[in-house]
């Protein structure tokens, strides 16, 4: 589609027909099959990373355990989250089409919410699920039982569709002037609020409210859960307790750190930053090599998860 067709759009609804022009990060034709490969290499390892913890997690009796359940859930929802916008990018450098119409925009947007806020809530869950098994260790088969697993895992589900479908409602009441080019790789809620011609502060109080609780709450149940944690632990009396106790903390809280921290990342680098490449490589550390690494954060440092990798592996060779 011509760009200056594009942008001769008449200022119009969300709801009508309408178009957007996904920039990217580059238009040199040199760059493009670097940047094709780059990402698809790493969308390969995101998703068959994610998909061995599954296997693993699946085939192994001894690992059908809470934290392995999340940790399972975990891989799936990141597979989810990379799949939302990676994919479209290997398709708009191959195809040199980069144009996406409102209703996918919508969509992705919709999808890339619903599996963030996910990532987040099971992380959540999975301190708590810590916190039983540091704290309450002779009742945690008792707490944590696959009745509560499901029940926490069908909460996290309803509530990440919840926040999802409140940023979709808030993107569907702009309006959009002649300037319908993102400066971006995907569809971004900071950006489609930047693009919109009428006044989008009241849409942007509300959907920053959405992003504390949503996001505020999982936040304060992760640092609850681990100062109650560390202070369990503070009062075991050897040293290999406590190394053991944190030991199965570790990956978790890596992980919890490596996803707030390029989410936070993003955050600053679209409020502060008027660069659209810095907010798109913000935006790829957070959307694609954070997936990317949790399935190694997990079998490296887990040795449960590396027996089981190990054992699969000979079978296949």
């Amino acid at each position: 589609m011509d760009q200056n067709c594009l942008c001769s759009v008449e200022p119009q609804n969300l709801t009508h027909v309408l178009e957007f022009l996904l920039l990217g990060f580059s238009d040199d034709p040199e760059l493009q099959p670097l940047t094709c490969s780059l990402f698809l290499s790493m969308y390969l390892v995101t998703v068959l990373g994610n998909l061995l913890i599954i296997l693993a997690v699946s085939s192994d009796s001894h690992l059908h355990t809470p934290m392995y359940f999340f940790l399972s859930i975990l891989s799936l929802s990141d597979i989810g989250f990379t799949s939302t916008t990676v994919p479209k990018v290997i398709w708009d450098i191959q195809t040199h089409n980069r144009v996406m119409s409102h209703t996918g925009c919508l969509v992705q947007l919709s999808v890339f919410n619903l599996f963030g806020c996910l990532d987040s809530v099971l992380l959540s869950v999975m301190a708590y699920d810590r916190f039983v098994a540091v704290c309450y260790p002779l009742h945690y088969p008792v707490i944590m039982n696959p009745r509560l697993c499901l029940l926490l895992i069908l909460v996290s589900f309803l509530i990440s569709l919840l926040d999802s479908q409140l940023h979709c409602l808030i993107m569907s009441q702009l309006t959009f002037c002649t300037n319908v080019e993102i400066p971006h790789f995907f569809c971004e809620p900071p950006q489609l609020l930047k693009l919109s011609c009428n006044d989008t502060s009241t849409n942007k109080i509300f959907m920053y409210f959405i992003g504390a609780i949503f996001g505020g709450i999982p936040v304060l149940g992760i640092l609850f859960s681990y100062i109650r944690i560390v202070s369990s632990i503070l009062r075991l009396p050897s040293t290999g307790g406590k190394y053991k106790a944190f030991s199965t903390c570790g990956s978790h809280l890596s992980i919890v750190c490596l996803y707030y921290g390029t989410g936070l990342g993003v955050y600053l680098s679209s409020t502060v930053s008027h660069s659209p490449g810095k907010v798109a490589g913000a935006s790829v550390m957070y959307a694609v090599v954070a997936p990317m690494l949790n399935p190694f954060i997990y079998s490296l440092r887990n040795r449960d998860i590396k027996k089981v990798l190990q054992r699969l592996l000979n079978r296949t060779a």
